[in-house]
């Protein structure tokens, strides 16, 4: 167990999350359940950095902006999308940029950008590395970033 203070800047942001699904700390894996709408994320003692239990609480976060009642995306609602899947590659390439993103407004990103690289590369690996999905993928991780970090419901 590692003793961290929360990290102000990146607290404010989930807090602020105005319309956001139920948060679960329970140690074992992040994960968000569409059907419960609930995501479930280690508890910040169980990280050695601070800063990358926020970037994981985010990237889960961002997930839950593809509940049917937030932004409807298509990884998250659609049916029989399974690990590793070009959808399910797309929604986590969404999931981790907008999660990096979210760590930039929380001033956190230095601490957190070799982590993210890593991981959005490995997932363009799997979709061949398709320049367009890129784009798509930024232009819907601004949305749901924007989504969690705004102070009022659209």
């Amino acid at each position: 167990m590692f003793d961290h203070n929360p990290i102000e800047s990146a607290q404010e942001i989930v807090e602020g999350y105005v319309d956001s699904p139920i948060i679960r700390h329970q140690s074992g894996r992040a994960v968000y359940f569409h059907k419960l709408d609930r995501v479930s994320v280690p508890p910040l003692e169980d990280y050695r950095e601070g800063e990358v239990y926020y970037s994981v609480q985010f990237h889960e976060l961002v997930h839950s902006t593809g509940h049917n009642s937030r932004l409807a995306r298509k990884g998250i609602i659609e049916s029989g999308v399974s690990f590793g899947d070009a959808t399910y590659s797309k929604e986590e390439l969404v999931a981790e940029i907008g999660a990096a993103m979210l760590c930039g407004l929380a001033r956190i990103e230095n601490a957190t950008i070799e982590n993210s690289a890593s991981y959005i590369q490995s997932w363009l690996r799997v979709l061949k590395e398709d320049s367009k999905l890129i784009v798509y993928a930024a232009a819907q991780a601004q949305k749901a970033a924007d989504h969690v970090s705004m102070s009022e419901p659209e």
